[in-house]
């Protein structure tokens, strides 16, 4: 069994429960994230959680699409736009509905799973564990765009740490993916536990030269590329996390930059 599974409902369930709640013109509203709408956040999210669902019934197929969707990003389409068309006119509240039922679909299938089997993806296969990981990790990023569109703010919970050990392992990625070389010692990563009184998170060795500290939060938003790091409480030492936390990515993909200083704060929303 994928416990992975039960964390990725919850945060399927917390994100529907916000976006339950939004008026049509909520649903319209710009967010930070390159000026997507709630609706193309929760768009984008049930694209390629139809896509994950066809992953895990037919890799074939599956690859066949991949193929196809990767020509068009080639020739310079944008996903935004994919996801716009495959859901036409859907309002808001219909939107919703198709990905809460294609996700709870989505999730069955996984349970299905053996946590190392493997699974087809963008790129190279998956094991079922980090696929549903993935999955975790994208709906939270996107639904933080949401949560920010809105003006609320929300704290991390023990499911997360799943996204923070991602970012964590995906530390020699973000190098490579742009060409460089990690430029000196694994940092000791050591993030506060969201609940009270729990044990600190931690990766890699301790080290008095070498390190990240933080909240689990902070770190979450920085290796999603939800904020800037002089946007967060975190703090660091050494020259590998001196140029992690301004390159952090923990998602697949060509390089990517994050926003700016200031750019990606919670706004309220009157």
């Amino acid at each position: 069994m994928l416990t992975e599974c039960d964390d990725l409902a919850a945060e399927v369930d917390e994100l529907a429960q916000l976006c339950a709640g939004l008026s049509a013109e909520q649903w319209a509203t710009p967010t930070d994230f390159y000026g997507w709408s709630p609706w193309d956040e929760v768009a984008h999210l049930c694209y390629f959680d139809e896509t994950a669902l066809l992953a895990t019934r037919d890799a074939e197929a599956f690859a066949q699409h991949a193929a196809e969707l990767m020509t068009l990003m080639n020739s310079g389409g944008h996903i935004s736009a994919v996801a716009r068309a495959h859901f036409g006119a859907m309002d808001g509240a219909a939107l919703l509905a198709r990905w809460q039922d294609t996700s709870h679909t989505l999730l069955g299938a996984l349970r299905q799973r053996g946590p190392k089997d493997r699974l087809p993806w963008y790129g190279p296969s998956m094991s079922a564990r980090s696929f549903a990981t993935a999955r975790l990790m994208e709906t939270w990023a996107h639904g933080q765009d949401v949560w920010d569109a809105m003006g609320r703010t929300r704290t991390a919970a023990p499911r997360h740490r799943a996204i923070a050990h991602l970012g964590v392992s995906t530390l020699g990625w973000t190098f490579a993916n742009r060409g460089l070389a990690v430029p000196g010692p694994l940092p000791w990563v050591e993030l506060e536990a969201p609940v009270a009184g729990e044990a600190p998170w931690t990766w890699d060795e301790p080290s008095a030269t070498d390190w990240l500290r933080g909240s689990a939060l902070d770190f979450c938003l920085l290796v999603t590329q939800r904020r800037h790091r002089s946007d967060t409480a975190l703090r660091w030492a050494g020259p590998t996390a001196e140029a992690w936390t301004q390159l952090a990515q923990c998602f697949a993909g060509p390089p990517a930059d994050g926003p700016g200083p200031g750019v990606r704060r919670t706004r309220v929303v009157a």
